[in-house]
């Protein structure tokens, strides 16, 4: 596993901390840790940025001087994606879809967001259930037809090649928990895209370290997780010329936390932000690591990881809790 072989353009803070977290431990009887994942560093950080390191090594490798790229209006991707073409120079396309349905002046306009426009990004909204490829298509038509080299993000950065940024991370943890003499029983972390889930699968089964990973979904049903996962982390074992090395059971998701519906919030969500926040001051975010709390308090709670040392991702996207203020004050 030899990543200096890919072209990377680095942007994060790394290795970014392993922390415990003594008092969420006591209160849902387990040994917990957290991977500091918010602390990247590239426009307040996120799990994204891993990613946009191959990302944007792989644009200049093109001579790209436009990343394209989409997500749901309160995207934490699109929010980096923007930072790291403010920091490189290059212009930055972003299409992002009303998944949610939500007009609340603070959704719409705050959070994520405002940091998208303070970046300088182009921003064009279209609604819930487009075809998004086709979306990205057509933007880099109009890239090209004005004489740019557009470099097309999938949402999320979740391709083979932005996985690379969690195969990294995936040997990152491995090394701070050996110098801490850490047995690491599970990974817990959000599912939404893919490339996260995929790359530590596709990392840790690379390296031989046996560690599984569970994924708490963000979207979609158990069955299409696991398969979008599964094929990804092959995708990235290949990529890493390990074809074969990830089988179908290493690829977990439990999707029974998503509630209504993507970045829609429930009491559920609200009382994990609130208790990482009031027992070990954690800042998570109501779409993604919120939701992937959510369902490890319930799975603790139901004694799921009694006796094991867990480690949850942290992927960031605290700037995202501006979008959701009304729907959080009021149900504090």
């Amino acid at each position: 596993m030899h990543l200096a072989r890919f072209a990377r353009i680095r942007l994060a803070h790394l290795p970014t901390p392993l922390e415990p977290l003594p008092r969420l431990s006591e209160e849902l009887g387990l040994d917990l840790w957290i991977k500091r994942d918010d602390c990247t560093g590239l426009a307040g950080g996120g799990n994204k940025t891993r990613k946009l390191e191959f990302l944007l090594g792989a644009a200049f490798e093109e001579d790209a001087d436009t990343l394209v790229t989409q997500g749901a209006v309160q995207s934490n991707h699109v929010r980096q994606t923007a930072a790291a073409a403010a920091a490189h120079g290059l212009a930055c396309e972003i299409i992002l879809e009303e998944r949610t349905g939500s007009r609340a002046t603070d959704y719409v306009g705050n959070g994520n967001v405002l940091l998208d426009r303070l970046f300088g990004a182009t921003l064009r909204t279209v609604p819930g259930g487009t075809d998004m490829v086709a979306e990205l298509e057509k933007t880099a038509a109009e890239v090209r037809a004005r004489g740019g080299k557009p470099y097309v993000i999938p949402g999320g950065g979740s391709n083979p090649m932005g996985a690379l940024g969690y195969v990294d991370c995936a040997r990152e943890i491995v090394v701070q928990a050996d110098e801490m003499d850490l047995e690491v029983h599970r990974i817990v972390t959000a599912t939404g895209s893919a490339g996260t889930h995929a790359g530590l699968v596709a990392g840790l089964a690379v390296m031989g370290a046996d560690i599984p990973v569970l994924g708490i979904g963000v979207r979609a049903p158990k069955d299409r997780q696991e398969a979008n996962v599964f094929k990804l982390a092959e995708e990235t074992a290949a990529l890493l010329g390990q074809p074969g090395r990830v089988t179908r059971d290493m690829v977990v998701a439990d999707c029974d936390y998503v509630g209504e519906g993507y970045g829609l919030i429930d009491q559920g969500v609200i009382d994990a932000l609130t208790l990482a926040a009031r027992l070990d001051g954690i800042v998570l975010d109501p779409v993604y690591s919120g939701k992937a709390m959510k369902g490890l308090i319930a799975l603790a709670r139901a004694g799921q990881f009694k006796g094991e040392t867990v480690v949850f991702l942290h992927t960031g996207g605290a700037q995202g809790l501006f979008g959701y203020q009304t729907e959080i004050e009021g149900a504090l």
